[in-house]
């Protein structure tokens, strides 16, 4: 495995030729630790050097954990304006860095919900300390990060807009996670936008139409866009699942949305 695959998870080798590399330049970026409830956790973060007050962004990984690809996710963010965190959210439970996809669900299935969410608000805070501006805070997730993304916008009163990438928003309930985003629309404090994709062989359509109408039902801002014929994780460029075309679009809109709703 060369140096540069190294920074992705195992369970994701090879990595494919269509990876991108956002460079460093103009930014301040790198690993950092962020105070949490009980310890501190891993995480990475970017910002737009010498600007101040920057809107905040959450980033929340697949289950793979934190790996190049969602700091990558952060310098493109930086990129655009945005002071944007990545937290290693199973950094309690293990590392799934060099697991097979079989121990890999078995840590995903020891994170409890409420972890998560309360390590985002020591993200949000952390990010506040950085300079950030708690007053333009978002968040966006991708596949497991996707699931969050909407059950952090049902959290946290402070968030001003999400985007969910083709998140889970149905599943059995279980002690660790209690409720799931179809059952979180009228908790909704903040408009979500939901990116998922027509040939999704692991979130099926009715699912997802089933979101949109308790969307809808709640009369709340969120929306859906569905691309017909993407697969899951349509944006990871460094997995054969990338769709370059829906990707940009997806990209194209999520800025927009935050620009719509006042994170920008």
């Amino acid at each position: 495995m060369s140096n540069e695959n190294r920074c992705f998870a195992a369970a994701v080798q090879p990595v494919a030729q269509t990876v991108i590399t956002t460079p460093s330049t103009g930014l301040e970026a790198g690993d950092t630790l962020i105070p949490a409830a009980d310890r501190e956790i891993p995480a990475y973060w970017a910002r737009p050097a010498g600007k101040s007050n920057p809107p905040i962004v959450l980033v929340v990984h697949e289950i793979w954990a934190l790996h190049e690809h969602f700091k990558d996710v952060c310098r493109r963010l930086a990129k655009e304006g945005y002071l944007a965190v990545a937290c290693d959210l199973f950094a309690r439970q293990g590392d799934p860095g060099d697991l097979e996809m079989e121990e890999i669900r078995k840590i995903v299935a020891r994170v409890p919900d409420a972890q998560v969410l309360a390590d985002l608000d020591a993200a949000a805070l952390w990010a506040a300390k950085k300079g950030g501006d708690t007053k333009r805070l978002a968040i966006t997730g991708f596949c497991w990060g996707g699931r969050i993304t909407w059950l952090y916008c049902a959290h946290n009163p402070a968030v001003r807009a999400g985007v969910a990438w083709y998140g889970k928003v149905e599943a059995p309930v279980t002690a660790l996670q209690p409720k799931h985003p179809v059952d979180l629309a009228r908790e909704l404090k903040a408009p979500v936008l939901g990116l998922y994709g027509g040939a999704d062989a692991g979130i099926p359509n009715d699912g997802v139409e089933r979101m949109r109408a308790a969307i809808r039902a709640a009369g709340k801002a969120s929306e859906i866009h569905t691309y017909p014929d993407a697969p899951h994780a349509f944006y990871a460029d460094y997995r054969p699942s990338y769709r370059k075309r829906e990707a940009d679009d997806g990209w194209r809109r999520m800025l927009d949305w935050f620009r719509r709703h006042g994170v920008a």
